[in-house]
């Protein structure tokens, strides 16, 4: 199992609780990064919007790009995974992007493709906005382009959504990922070795992410992209998931294996009992005439996407489902939970708590134990 962590830039996970000791700031994030790299965890996810979904759209939060590169920098290990939405960006433009904060990083960029469902936000940033079933046309072109423009020169595409003449881009990503754990079936793993001049070769491209619960979004996973993320869930639920994607991608013979992920909000305390106050105080329900500003999203939310199971206004004081994982309890439950998921098909787990520069620790020591 790889241990990743969601980087808090919006100021925490939970939209109950104003201020989570997290601020969303350069600091923040780059002290909490470097100090989750020394613990041993594996990989940091950036998620990106304009507008804070968990503490109100006047709230502070980062830019996830501006941040990556500058993670990139500061970092040595950690996978750094980059949501991306094909709505907000060129995909030529992206790829000449990535493939920068790729080399800056020495092949540890990966992309977490997400198509979006804020319609306000879009709104308010100037970008159009697409029904539901047209955001996943327009990524699945997008990915289409940016695959081309990362393994070779003179692409050009006319389509629906992107028209490209002739691209050209130099230089390419990192010919090999540098991450712990990375596949090495996505390229050719001989292409180079993570030197200061690496060979010249086919490229590896960065490994590309994606997760949604529509027919629609689970058939282009499948067929384009390499991992397969899923919000909270029991292990059950998880295992039919990821057996329902193999049989998808089986339909793709010439694609390696799926990676599978899962997100998790944990609290890992001495007793049960402890584990539970903290999960009530972090899921009280607000005054219904002084509602957090977090929830102003929560019917768009729901309207803008397609989930598989409905979830209760309690489910979303924690962003992303984290609680439905389970990954609460004594080292020991929580420990057993984790093998649970491993033993369901998932190599990957993506963990949120509060505040992150403690509870990252205290998950570390008692629960990772490296």
């Amino acid at each position: 199992m790889r241990y990743g962590f969601w980087l808090p830039v919006f100021g925490g996970w939970l939209r109950n609780i104003d201020d989570e000791q997290m601020p969303a700031t350069w600091p923040y994030v780059r002290d909490l990064t470097i100090q989750a790299e020394a613990l041993g965890y594996d990989l940091t996810l950036i998620a990106e919007l304009n507008l804070n979904d968990i503490k109100g759209p006047e709230a502070d939060s980062l830019d996830a790009w501006s941040t990556a590169a500058a993670l990139a920098a500061v970092t040595k290990k950690l996978e750094l995974m980059v949501a991306v939405r094909p709505t907000f960006h060129n995909p030529a433009q992206l790829a000449k992007q990535a493939a920068t904060i790729d080399r800056i990083s020495n092949g540890r960029l990966t992309l977490n493709v997400v198509s979006s469902w804020w319609a306000d936000e879009a709104k308010k940033y100037g970008i159009p906005f697409d029904e539901h079933d047209d955001r996943y046309a327009r990524t699945d072109e997008w990915i289409t382009v940016l695959d081309s423009c990362w393994r070779q020169q003179h692409t050009t595409h006319q389509g629906r959504f992107c028209s490209v003449d002739d691209n050209i881009l130099s230089p390419k990503p990192w010919p090999q990922r540098t991450y712990s754990g990375a596949p090495t079936s996505l390229g050719d793993p001989s292409s180079a070795m993570a030197s200061s001049s690496p060979k010249v070769g086919p490229p590896q491209r960065p490994t590309l992410y994606a997760g949604g619960e529509s027919e629609t979004a689970k058939n282009l996973i499948a067929a384009q992209c390499d991992a397969y993320l899923m919000h909270g869930d029991a292990p059950d639920i998880v295992a039919a998931k990821v057996l329902d994607m193999k049989k998808r991608r089986a339909q793709h013979p010439h694609l390696p294996e799926m990676i599978f992920g899962v997100t998790g909000y944990t609290i890992v305390r001495d007793s049960e009992a402890e584990a539970n106050r903290e999960i009530d105080r972090i899921t009280a329900q607000p005054d219904p005439e002084k509602s957090p500003a977090g929830f102003a999203n929560y019917q768009q939310w729901i309207t803008g996407s397609q989930l598989e199971k409905k979830i209760s206004l309690r489910d979303y004081s924690v962003s992303n489902r984290g609680l439905q994982s389970g990954l609460t309890g004594t080292p020991e439950q929580v420990r057993q939970r984790l093998a649970d998921f491993e033993a369901a098909g998932c190599s990957l787990v993506l963990l949120q708590s509060s505040p992150q520069h403690i509870e990252m620790e205290r998950f570390s020591k008692q629960v990772i134990r490296r």
